[in-house]
């Protein structure tokens, strides 16, 4: 049999399994599972997703994947359904396993790879739900750089009430309301019934809706199909598109790395900051970046942070979720305000083969004015995710400031050291602190936690005792996207790798500026010089052995998006070329 007209599969990897008298051992495993001969050569596209039962974020993805099968096989290929694993936040949050969660990321991008490799796949189509899974997804398609094109699941709906909406963050505050006696058992039991109705990812600006704009803003996704929630039939519109558009970028061979640049993740971080969204973003877009051998590291995410304006008015810092940005018209709309400004790169290009310039010129929808407003109004004139640097955080630190008011982002009070999470949480439980304090929660960095755990549980505690304001919170670990307060993460070097938060005691002064880009501790080189001296070296940990003694010993740094290996600087070569 010959190759359609469209595709030359002498240049494509699944060659290698398909083609030829050797490959006949081969040939008989796929006709066991019912392909015709036609099927067996044609391209070969992975259908990647992170479907489990373990979460609703991603209890929808198998659906979605069958209809991306659909558009597979209209565009002329064999889909070829594969599912990894995923680590969701909201069930790991507050314990142990979000340990798991950062490092979750990592296996998902290398069991992807580890997949596409070990069956010659020639194409990716990557559906992801929960907050790692979509970085994972999109640096896997980077690091493989087949022609590639990512779904988000999309969102869940949110509760209603007492006539409002909630969503799964006012359940974990509630928990800090019932602690502090302002929440009764009754009323605890009636939220967690209604705050999330149905399936899809949290539905508020945090990592996962944050993650799923970046898609789109980086040029891998199609405009627009982040938007619908989850269980919006319309979703299967965007899913069979999808599986069309990779066949094109096969047919043209035009491959992620073509699509994911300097300016491309500029766009992406301009998405972020003028959204509100999560500080992961700080982690993952450099992270993505490595993929592609691209310099992009925290404090180049926090300069566009810098002087974007904030103007979607977006859970937690807003009033709104993922569903009503997308009826009035999504993250189109968004980049369009973006662009009356000139913060666009317009001459990127993206999955569907056109430029981000032109999809946009395709878009007649403007600012409502209620959920996106215009940027030349917008809610604050800089953006909703700063960077902080200073004697404290060398190599930087990064805090959302959405919602906060400019006095709000200016905080200087004495040190409350705790060594782990778990110790913070049980003295916010306790009301172990005061008002002014700066509790400072270290040893849970990459390397140090190990996992570089989300806070979600301590800040949601702090913000129901109506304390939020009142405190202020640094860590080498993260904050969920959900979170609100003055809340610093991601301070570097963290404390395993020596950095001035593992030398920090009780009661020293330290400065939080979210106007200036400061976070500072009031002692002279000199004294932090002596406390290094007397340092005791990273705290042990009970990891030993397993998948988190291997992820401490290969992570890197935060600043550089705590990655496990050289990237595209050091690979030999790539599978896309095998």
């Amino acid at each position: 049999m010959t190759d359609t007209p469209r595709f030359d599969k002498s240049r494509l990897p699944s060659r290698h399994v398909t083609e030829g008298p050797s490959r006949a051992p081969h040939r008989s495993y796929f006709y066991a599972m019912g392909l015709t001969e036609q099927e067996i050569h044609q391209p070969w596209v992975g259908v990647a997703t992170c479907w489990n039962e373990a979460a609703p974020c991603n209890i929808s993805l198998d659906r979605q994947a069958k209809v991306v099968k659909k558009g597979v096989a209209k565009g002329g290929g064999t889909a070829r359904e594969f599912t990894t694993i995923t680590v969701t936040d909201g069930i790991a949050m507050g314990h142990e396993g979000m340990k798991s969660s950062l490092a979750s990321r990592e296996a998902i991008t290398d069991t992807v790879e580890l997949t596409m490799r070990g069956h010659c796949y020639d194409a990716l189509v990557g559906l992801a739900g929960c907050d790692k899974s979509l970085p994972g997804m999109m640096m896997a398609m980077v690091r493989l750089n087949v022609p590639s094109v990512f779904i988000y699941g999309g969102s869940i709906l949110p509760g209603r009430l007492d006539g409002k909406d909630v969503t799964v963050q006012d359940v974990f505050e509630a928990v800090g309301k019932h602690q502090a006696g302002n929440y009764s058992d009754a009323e605890l039991a009636i939220l967690e019934r209604v705050a999330c109705p149905s399936a899809g990812a949290c539905g508020g600006q945090f990592t996962a809706n944050t993650m799923a704009c970046v898609s789109e803003a980086i040029g891998l996704a199609l405009l627009n199909s982040s938007g619908a929630p989850a269980p919006y039939e319309s979703r299967d519109h965007y899913c069979e598109e999808s599986g069309l558009a990779v066949m094109d970028l096969l047919a043209r061979n035009l491959r992620p790395r073509d699509i994911v640049t300097r300016k491309s993740l500029e766009n992406a971080a301009r998405v972020v900051a003028c959204t509100g969204g999560s500080t992961n973003a700080g982690l993952h877009l450099p992270a993505i970046a490595h993929e592609a051998g691209i310099d992009f590291d925290l404090m180049d995410v926090c300069e566009i942070f810098r002087d974007t304006p904030y103007f979607v008015n977006l859970k937690p810092g807003g009033q709104y979720v993922a569903k009503d940005l997308y009826e009035v018209g999504g993250l189109p709309v968004v980049m369009k305000e973006l662009s009356k400004a000139g913060l666009i790169h317009e001459d990127c290009l993206t999955v569907t083969g056109r430029s981000i310039g032109e999809e946009l010129d395709r878009i007649s929808l403007e600012a409502d004015g209620r959920v996106i407003h215009p940027i030349a109004t917008p809610i604050s004139k800089t953006g909703g995710v700063v960077g902080l640097q200073g004697n404290l955080a060398p190599d930087g630190a990064i805090v959302k400031v959405a919602g906060m008011a400019e006095e709000e982002q200016v905080f200087t009070g004495p040190a409350r050291v705790f060594e782990c999470e778990e110790d913070a949480f049980a003295a916010v439980k306790a009301r172990g602190y005061e008002p002014g304090d700066v509790i400072v929660i270290r040893n849970e960095g990459p390397a140090g936690g190990p996992g570089m755990r989300e806070m979600l549980a301590t800040t949601a505690a702090l913000s129901g005792q109506g304390m939020g304001k009142k405190v202020a919170l640094i860590t080498d670990g993260r904050f969920s996207g959900a979170t609100r307060g003055f809340c610093v993460g991601h301070v570097g070097p963290e404390a395993a790798h020596g950095g001035p938060i593992a030398l920090l005691q009780d009661g020293d002064m330290i400065t939080l500026n979210a106007l200036t880009g400061e976070l500072s501790v009031a002692l002279s080189d000199a004294e932090l010089s002596e406390r290094r001296k007397a340092w005791a070296g990273p705290r042990p940990t009970i990891h030993s052995s397993g998948a988190l003694y291997k992820y401490a010993r290969l992570v890197g740094s935060t600043r550089l998006g705590a990655v496990t290996h050289p990237g595209a600087k050091g690979e030999g070569h790539t599978y896309a070329d095998i």
